[in-house]
């Protein structure tokens, strides 16, 4: 008690005062707040799960003090179509997306992880691969509290998947709902909203979403929207057809009255590439005349798929096991090599996207048998076994039991770079978050999953300068969040959540490629979900502080 009195009369003589102590202090670093703003040198303070200050203040000290001196400090970046859903669980550090800033990943590209009917719950069970996982939820809400139980490092949000919804009241066939069915889709709907969901997400491109008409997804967009919830759409083309693709979104997003995003925004298919510039003219006219259309992108030009997304749509007609079974009649093989080979204005035809079966790069086998045939192309496969691409991708999809994940080489470089520099563009990995390790070293991957992030701000902002910094910061942060309702998220402001990320803006880099893709990006230095460091100096700390973050549509009942 005397040591504590001649303290206080000596603070009180020399006339200061004591600093104001906080948990986290981060000095001097250039600060970008998501804004858009201009940069700012200050200093960072976080206070159990939020910010305290964003500003210069001499008198505050840290329990844990970082120099940002030369630093860039910028909001958490978020994920906006992340397929981290089984990689979270077989490894909640979130390796390759943490070390790329990433704090928010964003799930529920058309199917997702609930709602789920009993067989539902058996098929996801029985279709695992490398990861093996027991299905102990059958809401969406109950998948995304089940990581938070077991611990995640980052944050994480879901979409309820149109697809999800379609099957789990008519299944895998290919026609529309009756009247009652599409209500008790709607319900689905709004129960997942009501539960924490963002809104309802489509992939069209795959069946049985590809079996959906309009009207029906204008009818489950409604539903989110009596919660605020938003679209957010894989269109129905993004080759031939991404005109009239365009055309059907902006149709939904305008009459369901609904928040619309278009997931990886592209031209795929060299006869496509020319079609980018008037579908950005159309989102652009929408959004002028009041529509809130945003869109988000991966750094690369060649997308991820199945092998299957080589035929058309028909052969899935009642499911996958159907399609099995198609592939081992000789004359309904025929008839998919055929089509396989002809261009169409009515499927997406990935096969002839590619423009040549050496540009479809095989990534992912679930039968050990087949592992020695991943990180080939689809035309050197066909060759080792003396046949032909087309006979080759059915006979590798019957042998594996799955789709067979599948890199797809068709976009234009010039292109991606268009679509970086639009102001309404966000960004997304549309990949797991995975670690050079375990589990999934037993397949391939795209190079996004470690790189779509780094990629953006080391070889787009800081070497080729398309866009400057705070506008990269912004589309990587407050867009998404503006998109998405986000509660306190997506800027640097006291009282947000204290989602940060702090990096060497010449340093950051991607190092991942298509032949060899298991490799961390480099650059991002410290990382904060929730005011708990997960990186420091460039490594993983183990904590898992990651939430489930509700959509606007949640409530307590």
């Amino acid at each position: 008690m005397r040591r504590l009195l001649l303290v206080t009369t000596a603070l009180l003589v020399c006339g200061c005062t004591a600093p104001t102590q906080y948990d986290v202090l981060i000095r001097g670093g250039t600060v970008y707040d998501g804004s858009g703003g201009a940069p700012v040198v200050a200093d960072v303070a976080i206070n159990d799960d939020k910010i305290a200050f964003v500003s210069n203040q001499e008198s505050a000290a840290g329990t844990l003090e970082i120099d940002a001196t030369g630093l860039a400090v910028a909001p958490g970046f978020i994920n906006m179509m992340s397929h981290a859903n089984e990689s979270l669980i077989e490894d909640g550090r979130s390796q390759s997306d943490i070390r790329q800033g990433v704090t928010l990943e964003v799930m529920g590209e058309g199917n997702s992880m609930g709602p789920l009917t009993a067989d539902m719950r058996r098929r996801m069970q029985d279709g695992q691969g490398d990861i093996r996982y027991d299905v102990e939820w059958t809401t969406l809400a109950g998948y995304l509290e089940f990581l938070d139980r077991k611990g995640v490092s980052p944050n994480v949000a879901s979409f309820i998947g149109a697809t999800t919804a379609r099957i789990h009241v008519i299944g895998y066939d290919d026609r529309e709902p009756t009247g009652e069915e599409l209500e008790r889709m709607q319900q689905l709907v709004r129960d997942a909203m009501r539960e924490g969901a963002l809104g309802v997400a489509s992939s069209l491109v795959y069946p049985p979403a590809f079996f959906a008409s309009t009207e029906e997804l204008i009818a489950l967009a409604k539903a989110a929207g009596e919660f605020d919830g938003s679209y957010a759409t894989h269109m129905r083309s993004e080759g031939a057809g991404l005109i009239e693709a365009v055309d059907e979104a902006l149709r939904i997003a305008r009459e369901a009255g609904v928040r619309t995003e278009i997931y990886h925004l592209k031209a795929a298919g060299e006869p496509a590439w020319a079609k980018l510039d008037e579908a950005f003219a159309m989102i652009e006219k929408a959004r002028a005349d009041g529509l809130h259309v945003t869109a988000d992108i991966y750094t690369y030009t060649a997308g991820s798929a199945g092998l299957n997304s080589s035929m058309p749509p028909w052969v899935q007609d009642g499911g996958f096991e159907q399609s099995l079974e198609r592939m081992q009649d000789p004359g309904t093989r025929t008839r998919i090599i055929r089509e396989m080979n002809e261009w169409s204005d009515e499927w997406e035809n990935m096969y002839l996207q590619a423009g040549s079966p050496d540009k479809i790069l095989l990534v992912g086998f679930k039968n050990p048998a087949l592992k020695d045939l991943t990180g080939k192309t689809l035309a050197e496969a066909a060759k080792l076994r003396s046949s032909t691409p087309e006979e080759t991708a059915m006979d590798l999809i019957l042998e594996d039991g799955s789709r067979v994940t599948t890199v797809y080489f068709t976009q234009s470089e010039d292109n991606l770079r268009k679509k970086i520099k639009l102001p309404w563009v966000g960004f997304c990995s549309d990949s797991a978050s995975l670690a050079p390790e375990g589990a999934f070293l037993k397949s391939s991957t795209h190079p996004r999953a470690y790189g779509s992030f780094a990629r953006l701000l080391g070889k787009f902002v800081r070497d080729e300068k398309l866009i400057p910094m705070e506008q990269a910061i912004r589309k990587l942060t407050a867009l998404p969040a503006s998109t998405l309702k986000l509660d306190r998220r997506g800027e640097l402001r006291p009282g947000y959540f204290a989602d940060i990320v702090v990096f060497d803006p010449d340093a950051i880099q991607d190092h991942a490629t298509f032949d060899q893709p298991h490799q961390y990006a480099t650059g991002v230095k410290h990382v904060f979900v929730n005011g708990v460091q997960v990186l420091a100096d460039g490594e993983h700390t183990g904590a898992m502080p990651g939430r489930f973050v509700r959509g606007p549509g949640w409530s307590i009942e």
